[in-house]
């Protein structure tokens, strides 16, 4: 939306400057911040050594560090740009689990002075255990100083289906005609499903939505990243999506598109890029997977937009 769709609704966004509290998971800085990182993920309780290690083995697969910082910090601005077509709005980027920190992300707008405030994660589906932990974050660190409203999912808006149905079309031409698209998100305790939480069938709709856009009919949905703990995770999990495609026989390759996640990090360079492509290989299955969203303008489109909804 822009000024010129409603004189009304333009006037009142001139009036007054509202703050946008972007949030993502974070991500350690360097490797030395790898520890702190892990611990604050597990809630305060440090890793053990053979855990610690494990995870900084996977970093060291990709290069040491992930990219996750910097590629949020791209769509921030690309989200400002966005934005700034259709009013004065602030966007302050918070992380969950490394700096900057929500709790930092809501002091800046603050102190910008803004007194309106819409807050929206980097994850197209909602949960109550992924979104909405953000939202309680940004909530009680809000307060009474921010008059604070939460964008709860964007999975179905048209720039962000259309970026993806292109992305499998281009990754598709590359594999053989008989592969099978599987789209992806993290997974999450099965718990969830006990309480009808719209998680997974939020991802679903996301696929159906692509794979029409995109001419595809042999298609599913998998999950991957699962958290190293003992309860069940939802599955099936993507390495058990690989077995069961190079024992039917009758799919030669397999293309995942990680509708989930918005940009690079270690659950894609690692979980598929590595791991997943590994598995794929010894297998036998030609694989890819689709070029990431990172700050796409499309992105930054559906993000924008669904802030301007809330607004």
């Amino acid at each position: 939306m822009s000024c010129g769709a409603s004189s009304t609704w333009c006037t009142l966004l001139a009036s007054q400057r509202v703050g946008v509290l972007l949030m993502a998971y974070g991500t350690p800085a360097t490797p030395a911040d790898v520890e702190a990182y892990y611990t604050h993920v597990r809630r305060g309780r440090p890793p053990t050594p053979e855990q610690l290690a494990d995870l900084q083995r996977r970093y060291d697969a990709i290069g040491g560090t992930s990219p996750l910082l910097e590629r949020t910090e791209a769509q921030r601005r690309g989200l400002q740009a966005a934005l700034d077509t259709s009013g004065d709005f602030t966007v302050a980027l918070g992380m969950k689990h490394a700096a900057p920190f929500i709790e930092d992300a809501v002091e800046r707008l603050v102190d910008a002075g803004v007194s309106r405030a819409v807050g929206v994660v980097l994850a197209p589906h909602y949960s109550r255990l992924s979104v909405g932990e953000y939202e309680a974050r940004a909530r009680a660190a809000a307060g009474d100083r921010l008059d604070f409203t939460m964008v709860l999912s964007w999975h179905d808006s048209r720039a962000y289906l259309d970026a993806l149905s292109e992305r499998v079309q281009k990754a598709l031409a590359t594999l053989p005609a008989s592969t099978e698209v599987v789209f992806t998100a993290h997974s999450l305790p099965a718990r969830i499903l006990d309480d009808g939480d719209p998680y997974p069938d939020q991802l679903h709709a996301t696929a159906e939505a692509v794979a029409a856009r995109a001419g595809v009919t042999t298609w599913r949905v998998a999950w991957q990243s699962a958290g190293r703990t003992p309860e069940a995770w939802i599955g099936p999990d993507i390495g058990e999506v690989l077995d069961e495609l190079a024992a039917g026989g009758d799919v030669e390759g397999v293309l995942v598109c990680p509708a989930g996640f918005t940009s690079d990090h270690l659950e894609i360079l690692y979980d598929l890029d590595v791991e997943a492509s590994t598995k794929a290989h010894h297998l036998g299955l030609a694989f890819a997977r689709t070029e990431s969203l990172n700050d796409d303008p499309r992105l930054c489109e559906a993000v924008a937009a669904a802030v301007l909804e809330r607004v």
